[in-house]
């Protein structure tokens, strides 16, 4: 069997109040450690708690996402700076409606339905963002936005030639 594999590497927009809020976490677990040596050891319990949320908490919001396109199926996963994987969602392009840019006429009965969405891109908005309708069984039907490459969506579109469309 000839399998197809291709990997996506996408980068998350990054926040500017995530810099922000590690600098003030840090700076409020220092003023509770001080205020803590002056009075209290119930201070000190509070400055390492919020040193261990900026330390632990903050970096999370530093995300990649990594599709895998094995075979007719999607894989997505996040990546927590740089460090942590986690599964976050896989789609079976056999249950596929289409796959179409996000801004394209084809997708706007299903954005009135208001049905499920999944956001796995950047948030950048010059890149080009495709949304997979996908029927997920007791979800029912979801859109899952992802930034596939030209290399991905010619794979796909190999397989599934009428339900890729690139308005």
């Amino acid at each position: 069997m000839n399998d197809t594999y291709v990997e996506v590497m996408v980068d998350r927009k990054k926040s500017p109040l995530l810099g922000a809020g590690r600098v003030v976490l840090y700076a409020a677990a220092a003023v509770f450690l001080l205020m803590g040596l002056v009075s209290s050891v119930i201070f000190i319990i509070v400055a390492v708690l919020l040193a261990v949320a900026a330390y632990f908490v903050i970096p999370m919001f530093d995300l990649e996402y990594e599709y895998l396109y094995i075979d007719r199926e999607i894989s997505i996963d996040k990546i927590m700076s740089k460090e942590k994987r986690k599964h976050a969602y896989t789609v079976d392009l056999n249950k596929m409606d289409i796959i179409a840019p996000v801004n394209s006429h084809e997708l706007d009965s299903y954005k009135a339905r208001n049905v499920r969405t999944y956001d796995f891109s950047s948030g950048y908005d010059d890149r080009r963002v495709y949304s997979i309708v996908y029927e997920a069984g007791s979800e029912g039907t979801v859109l899952v936005n992802i930034e596939p490459n030209e290399e991905m969506l010619r794979a796909i579109k190999n397989v599934f030639p009428r339900k890729v469309l690139e308005c």
